[in-house]
């Protein structure tokens, strides 16, 4: 099979569109025949090194047949003997684990679902990761409910999209914070109110809110706090600066009770049900800023690395 590989840490320019082995198929695995892939900041940290600890996920002290790529939307082409969920010719989504940049990806069965009918594969493909983050960062960890002022930092990127969707779903009264060029897409997302970062600063402006979930780390943690409410919390999603953003705010959480423990989402079909639940249901659409080929993946993660990307970015194979 085709597949692009990771063969350093650095640049985009350390990919290689190679002819590899298809994965072995487990007792509990489904292989999918991949239709399209999609791409996040997670891929860009790893394709860099930088930090270090994310080198644990490609290979130390240098990638090992690493394949980019966590979300998947596809074909069933096979089914180890353990799985009951799914079979040859279904058409899901979900989340891989790594390996999606490929013709063929494989995960255990728990990972996929089966994929929303009123979308294409490039749709579904540009759904797990971000929105999995989305709804567990204001679901959980912040237990966002019906009259919360829930203010979403980056409400244009691949997280905020769907945060903005998700909290709307949760009755949250909603402000996204954008580029002037994004105004309108995040009204459209269902947003109550737009901040425009590139004419005002929310952190001096007002009001408070309950909830921000930030997913850029361009303000400090004290800038964040004086937008809160006197009980209102931080939900730091990594965002640009990735772990060492995610310790800083650890480290802060331990004694500032508006600051939220950053949360790692996690893979699992429950959540994977209640996003095609939202998606079937009209709550919850994705946003594809732009799409590449399989033979081009190196661009889209420069696109990734530029941080000017919009919605989503899609790898079509």
């Amino acid at each position: 099979m085709k597949a692009i590989v990771q063969t350093a840490y650095g640049t985009p320019d350390v990919l290689e569109l190679r002819e590899i082995e298809r994965p072995s198929v487990g007792d509990s695995d489904v292989l999918v025949r991949v239709k399209a892939a999609s791409v996040h900041a997670g891929d860009y940290f790893i394709l860099k090194g930088v930090p270090y600890l994310a080198r644990f996920s490609a290979g130390w002290p240098k990638p090992k047949n690493y394949i980019p790529g966590y979300d998947v939307a596809g074909i069933v082409e096979a089914v180890g003997k353990n799985v009951t969920l799914s079979k040859p010719g279904d058409e899901v989504f979900g989340e891989c684990g790594g390996g999606a940049c490929a013709e063929f990806a494989c995960a255990e069965e728990n990972r996929f679902v089966a994929k929303p009918a009123g979308l294409t594969f490039e749709q579904a493909a540009a759904v797990p990761i971000s929105a999995l983050a989305a709804l567990q960062g204001l679901r959980d960890a912040a237990n966002v409910r019906s009259g919360h002022a829930v203010l979403i930092n980056g409400a244009s990127g691949g997280v905020g999209i769907y945060a903005v969707q998700i909290a709307k779903s949760l009755g949250a009264e909603v402000t996204g914070v954008c580029s002037t060029g994004n105004v309108e897409m995040v009204l459209s997302l269902g947003a109550d109110h737009v901040v425009d970062y590139t004419r005002e600063d929310f952190t001096l402006t007002g009001p408070n809110y309950d909830v921000i979930l930030d997913n850029v780390a361009n303000r400090s943690f004290s800038e964040l706090r004086r937008a809160l409410t006197p009980g209102g919390r931080v939900i730091p999603n990594s965002g640009n600066d990735g772990i060492g953003y995610f310790i800083m705010a650890f480290v802060r959480s331990l004694y500032d009770r508006q600051q939220a423990k950053p949360f790692l989402s996690a893979p699992n079909q429950p959540d994977l049900l209640e996003l095609k639940r939202l998606i079937d249901e009209g709550r919850l659409a994705p946003v594809i800023g732009a799409t590449f080929s399989l033979a081009d993946t190196a661009e889209a993660l420069r696109l990734i690395g530029s941080g000017h990307s919009r919605g989503k970015v899609v790898i079509v194979v």
